[in-house]
């Protein structure tokens, strides 16, 4: 499931995205017809993949989420939003085996979700 449309910019230590698909009707988190905005943490750690996977050294592989912290949700749902949605994450920590994001899911300058997230990278042979 690819719920990013675009990056809009990144650097070593940040990334920018966008999104549409919160609008679209058969957006695969909706439920009852409506997409809770705790889904905006899936945009966010989908942001968080891409930007490892721009600036990494090479191939990465599949990150694991091991906890979610400071997580506060300004909206109730995405799908009623008519603006695209903003989608950045700041890495705050990086250790060969993991990350630490910083991240928030914003419209037309407000904020919608944000907080942050630990990812773990699984051992390679």
């Amino acid at each position: 499931m690819r719920l990013l449309d675009r990056v809009v910019s990144h650097d070593a230590e940040s990334i920018l995205c966008a999104a549409v698909s919160h609008r679209d009707p058969g957006n695969p988190l909706r439920r009852d017809g409506a997409l809770p905005a705790v889904c905006g943490v899936e945009y966010a750690l989908q942001a968080m993949a891409a930007h490892g996977a721009l600036t990494g050294d090479g191939p990465q592989p599949a990150g694991y989420l091991a906890s979610l912290r400071g997580v506060a949700l300004h909206a109730a749902r995405l799908d009623d939003v008519e603006a695209d949605l903003l989608v950045s994450a700041r890495a705050l920590s990086r250790a060969a085996r993991g990350f630490v994001y910083a991240f928030e899911v914003s419209a037309e300058g407000r904020a919608l979700v944000s907080g942050q997230a630990a990812i773990i990278l699984p051992e390679t042979a």
